[in-house]
């Protein structure tokens, strides 16, 4: 169990839940998001603070972040591209 902080009232409050499981962020929350995406098909989804709607079918598909080729030099002063 790990003891998590979630934030409520649009980012003003917060309060702390115990979760066993993880899963709401990373690549594997990723994988979760597009197979929901695909089971739900075409709807409505709100968005900017629910002023906006955007069909959920036009959201562009959850994509894998590169990995960053950077080594550190100079006492961690500067950054050379590998």
């Amino acid at each position: 169990m790990v003891e998590v902080r979630i934030r409520t009232n649009r980012g003003t409050g917060t309060i702390k839940v115990e979760v066993s499981d993880l899963k709401f962020s990373g690549s594997e929350y990723k994988k979760i998001q597009a197979k929901r995406k695909a089971e739900v098909g075409s709807i409505n989804v709100s968005t900017g603070r629910g002023t906006g709607k955007k069909n959920l079918k036009d959201i562009p598909e959850p994509t894998e972040k590169p990995k960053p080729r950077r080594l550190s030099t100079n006492r961690g002063t500067k950054t050379v591209e590998l």
